[in-house]
């Protein structure tokens, strides 16, 4: 693509209401305010003695009516003519009239570009058409591409208040420059950022990061379909999954309606709207395959896999919010009003039990491949995790789990799930903080009131390790 470049000039100070200088006349002020004082990227003078700064002036008018724009204010340093610069800006911008314009309406860089039409270039006498040319090196440079040929002109900057990308971008070019717009209105380096959470200017308190990989393998029998991957709750952000195989992903609503790669068919990378947000799908030649979301999602989301081919190991990530605003999981749900009644009662003197491990004898362990691959067949969940707490309740031990990952599991866990051992001794005894690999079962009562996961004693309780996991992953595909 060839590039042709003008030096960019100023309009005229006047504003007749005609063509370019209309919109010349519309950045004047926003231009001019630039001009002006340091560059508000850098601070000004450095030691003891220096001003201080008087309050902020009104905001300007906005450059636009709608579809964006951008307006400043200024404020004065209050200083003896002795004394040190103030530090920091002079002036601010915010980005303003960000409501999308009426249908039909020509985007503020199509018109810049449409100005020029009809016109010859410099030197030349061919008049040409002219729309916006977006893969030029510097977003705020007026790069226009010359319909039905191929090469494109730069007409020198762009108006202030234009978008730095797209119509969907909410950054905004500003003397030339790209200027970040922040979740509080304001333009520049100093903008408000979002944390993780969706909040502006946070410290990412009110969620956390949820990240994994899924390494279930192909059965051996050569089933090739969907599989479960992971479940994205409502409210999540920041959504990446990261696949590097021949397999496909593909997304499932609450509904189980699929969004994308449904029914045996692949859609084209692209972008694809899903419980509330939009996801982006992208898919190279290289076999890299990503799905990405800013959220928040509206509803459950779940990742599936379509296999087709061995499986490497799919990573996703992404932030929730923290516990209190979701509920829990079904196998923690029903256990709540059995915990009040299941508690010691306040009178009963603590005394009338001797610790735990004064009484408690050694756990039996599951030891060799024979026992392994017996507790990996026999288990409804074989998964790592944290331990986070451990208490006793009524005759039976509790333990508060982190799952930090699956391999194999035949119902849904939860990223944080109750796990319990029968009798006052636990057994597994396992150490709050450290990480293990376990093997639970489902424990259903007749009634189906109940529904619960079990650490079976003399059950595969094994501290966490490389060589630990390098095991259970040569499991799957082993059992009948």
């Amino acid at each position: 693509m060839a590039s042709h470049n003008q030096p960019h000039t100023q309009g005229p100070p006047t504003c007749p209401l005609t063509g370019w200088r209309l919109l010349t006349c519309l950045a004047l002020p926003l231009a001019a305010a630039a001009a002006q004082g340091p560059d508000p990227r850098r601070t000004g003078g450095g030691g003891g003695g220096g001003g201080s700064w008087g309050p902020w002036g009104p905001w300007s008018p906005c450059s636009g009516t709608c579809g964006g724009g951008a307006s400043f204010r200024t404020r004065p340093c209050l200083r003896f003519p002795e004394e040190q610069p103030c530090p920091g800006p002079p002036r601010q911008y915010r980005a303003c009239s960000l409501e999308d314009c009426p249908p039909g309406s020509v985007p503020f860089r199509d018109l810049q570009c449409s100005l020029y039409d009809g016109k010859p270039l410099p030197g030349g006498r061919d008049p040409y058409q002219w729309v916006p040319f977006h893969g030029a090196p510097d977003p705020c440079d007026l790069a226009c591409l010359a319909r039905g040929h191929h090469f494109y002109y730069n007409f020198g900057r762009v108006l202030d208040g234009t978008r730095c990308g797209g119509t969907t971008s909410r950054d905004l070019c500003i003397s030339g420059r790209c200027w970040r717009a922040g979740c509080d209105g304001t333009l520049g380096p100093e903008a408000g950022r979002e944390d993780a959470c969706g909040e502006c200017n946070g410290r990412n308190a009110s969620c956390e990061r949820v990240e994994g990989v899924f390494r279930e393998a192909v059965p051996p029998a050569g089933f090739f379909g969907y599989k479960n991957m992971t479940r994205i709750p409502p409210g999540a952000r920041h959504i990446k999954v990261t696949d590097r195989s021949r397999n496909y992903l593909a997304l499932m609503d609450a509904q189980q309606r699929f969004l994308l790669n449904g029914d045996w068919t692949v859609d084209r990378p692209g972008l694809y709207p899903a419980v509330g947000t939009e996801v982006r799908y992208s898919r190279t030649a290289d076999v890299l395959e990503t799905l990405e979301a800013p959220g928040p999602t509206r509803e459950e989301l779940t990742v599936m896999v379509l296999f087709q081919a061995p499986n490497p190991g799919v990573e996703f990530e992404f932030w929730v919010p923290k516990e209190g605003g979701r509920g829990p999981s079904p196998l923690r749900r029903q256990q709540q009003t059995r915990e009040a009644q299941a508690e010691r009662p306040p009178e009963a003197p603590a005394a009338t039990a001797p610790p735990q491990r004064e009484r408690c004898g050694e756990c039996p362990a599951a030891k060799g491949k024979s026992r392994r691959l017996h507790h990996y067949c026999s288990s409804d969940f074989v998964f790592r995790a944290q331990i986070l707490s451990r208490r006793s309740v009524g005759r039976e031990t509790r333990y508060d789990l982190r799952v930090v990952e699956t391999y194999r599991n035949r119902f849904p866990l939860e990223r944080r799930e109750f796990a319990w051992a029968a009798g006052p001794c636990a057994c597994p005894l396992l150490e709050e903080g450290r990480h293990y690999l376990l093997m639970a079962r489902r424990h259903v009562n007749f009634e189906g009131t109940l529904n619960r996961l079990l650490l079976p004693r003399g059950g595969y309780a094994r501290p966490w390790t490389p060589r630990e996991d390098r095991q259970a992953r040569q499991l799957a595909g082993r059992c009948p």
